[in-house]
């Protein structure tokens, strides 16, 4: 199985700390941001991968990455995306590196707490379809919401005015060779995008997407100044870092 970390795009929401590099190069706590989603695919068993850039910085992945040693790996793959297409376009791009295997897709601004073993080894043994991670949130408006019937999804409504549930479909997918047939059937949305909301629906109506609940917490790092700033304080914390913040003279 071949992973692909999807870190293109301008971050105009971090402006201006993007004005002179791509988000996913943004420290959080004492680590590149892309750091994390390829140690959370290395865990999971992932070694074959491909980084989707895109902006004006993107030499920079190649200077701070190189073959990714820091990761043990013998090698990263690189393409780059022009433009800002959505997510299923950059995922497009994989088609060729991935030649007919399945793939783990993980945005380059999501953070976990924990692991993605547990799911990447069930969709090993999954004959056919997708995979996708769910996790309960505070603020559903804000994600793609999963409408459940017992215990399936049966639906998935991008940023809904009523969600239907708080469990949102997090930055984590798994899919099968047949996502690259359903991504040139796609038509951009109201945003001029490829929606990867549009593809996961393909599945459900295939009765072929299946999910787990994520353990542990996650941070759309890449949202706002606010959760850059909560996801560098929760990485802290999950390696066990007290601080406090003084007030008064050094």
């Amino acid at each position: 199985m071949k992973g692909v970390i999807l870190a293109g795009g301008l971050g105009t929401r971090l402006s201006p700390l993007t004005k002179i590099t791509n988000k996913h190069l943004l420290p959080i706590y004492n680590k590149p941001m892309i750091f994390y989603p390829i140690q959370t695919l290395v865990d999971a068993g992932v070694r074959d991968l491909l980084i989707v850039t895109g902006g004006n910085n993107a030499g920079d992945f190649l200077r701070l990455l190189g073959n990714g040693s820091a990761f043990h790996l013998p090698h990263i793959n690189y393409t780059y995306q022009e433009g800002e297409g959505g997510i299923a376009d950059a995922l497009r791009l994989a088609e060729h590196f991935a030649d007919g295997e399945k793939i783990v897709v993980m945005l380059g601004d999501n953070v976990i707490e924990k692991d993605i073993r547990a799911g990447v080894a069930a969709f090993r043994k999954q004959k056919r379809g997708a995979r996708v991670y769910v996790k309960q949130v505070a603020n559903p408006r804000a994600y793609g919401v999963a409408e459940m019937r017992g215990d399936r999804i049966v639906g998935i409504v991008e940023k809904p005015a009523r969600p239907k549930s708080n469990l949102a479909v997090i930055g984590i997918y798994m899919y099968d060779p047949s996502v690259f047939e359903i991504i040139h059937t796609l038509k951009p949305s109201g945003r001029g995008e490829l929606e990867i909301t549009d593809v996961n629906n393909a599945y459900i109506k295939r009765g072929q997407l299946a999910f787990d609940v994520l353990d542990g917490w996650w941070a759309d790092a890449g949202a706002s100044h606010e959760k850059l700033l909560e996801t560098s304080l929760l990485v802290a914390q999950r390696e066990g870092v007290s601080f406090s913040v003084s007030r008064g003279k050094a």
